[in-house]
């Protein structure tokens, strides 16, 4: 059995770039006041502007390019980020590059892990950039719950199984939560190494709803942190490739539902919901 090594205290942040040229320095500005802490940066790089990286790394000793050459998707992306850091760095982050830190929020995110040993993964509460609260901090999407999301959240956006799914009640407050949103998430490095980090499966979407049941089943909490703020952009890399996002947050989220319901009793489930996935689908790229 191989022996798991012991982590120090350091933090390391892991940012997954996809043509994100445009807001990646901003990220590292605003990182810097985010924490009085040293910090290790590693910018995990599925594709991005010839040459456009190297310039903003350029004169930053902290920060480390790590050029993949391909998409290869965001958990296998950021897993590669994370293996870069040393043993030294028992704190990561795994961060959208499209997202600011406010002042402080770091530091902020570091003390509530403090007050939770249990804690595997730690979510700041995020902004819109209209200002509007993020509901970062879900329930995980059981069958009825997540079909009802999946069928009403666009045409009936006050639906009681999206309203119960998403956790939009009362003020924002530090909880325990089924996942995190993965735009903005502190690990503990022992708790994202049990599980194996993210499931690379997934090329995009449900990688932390995944990754965060896993924590949870392994004896790890999720914990909302609304005292950390950030503000996240959102969409800057997808927006690029649309219809294929769409497809992979569809292929996602059946692979997230056949994962847990194995069995010949599922099967006709499943293939019921593979269907009107598939329609809705083409209802939403046409």
């Amino acid at each position: 059995m191989t022996e798991q090594p012991r982590y120090g205290d350091d933090v390391g942040v892991v940012t997954v770039t996809y043509f994100s040229e445009d807001t990646i320095e901003r990220f590292l500005d605003t990182l810097e006041k985010a924490t009085e802490r040293p910090v290790k940066v590693v910018i995990a790089d599925n594709a991005s502007v010839e040459g456009a990286l190297e310039q903003v790394v350029d004169g930053r000793e902290n920060v480390q390019l790590l050029s993949i050459g391909e998409n290869v998707g965001y958990g296998t992306a950021a897993n590669r980020g994370v293996a870069e850091l040393d043993d030294s760095c028992g704190w990561v982050v795994v961060v959208n590059p499209d997202l600011e830190w406010e002042p402080g929020s770091l530091d902020a995110l570091l003390d509530v892990a403090k007050r939770w040993p249990r804690g595997g993964a730690f979510g700041p509460l995020i902004h819109d950039l209209d200002g509007a609260v993020y509901p970062s901090a879900r329930l995980l999407p059981s069958f009825g719950r997540g079909i009802g999301h999946a069928a009403f959240a666009k045409v009936w956006p006050g639906n009681p199984w999206t309203k119960q799914y998403r956790q939009e009640t009362g003020a924002p407050a530090e909880r325990v939560s089924g996942w995190l949103s993965g735009s903005c998430q502190l690990f503990r490095r022992e708790a994202f190494d049990s599980v194996g980090g993210f499931d690379t499966r997934y090329f995009m979407y449900f990688e932390d709803v995944d990754l965060g049941d896993r924590l949870g089943k392994a004896g790890w909490l999720n914990v909302y942190a609304p005292s950390a703020r950030v503000t996240h952009e959102g969409g800057h890399s997808t927006s690029q490739a649309s219809k294929k996002m769409l497809a992979a947050h569809h292929a996602s989220a059946y692979r997230y539902l056949a994962d847990r319901h194995q069995g010949l009793a599922w099967k006709p489930v499943l293939a019921a919901v593979k269907l009107g996935l598939a329609l809705r689908l083409k209802l939403e790229t046409r």
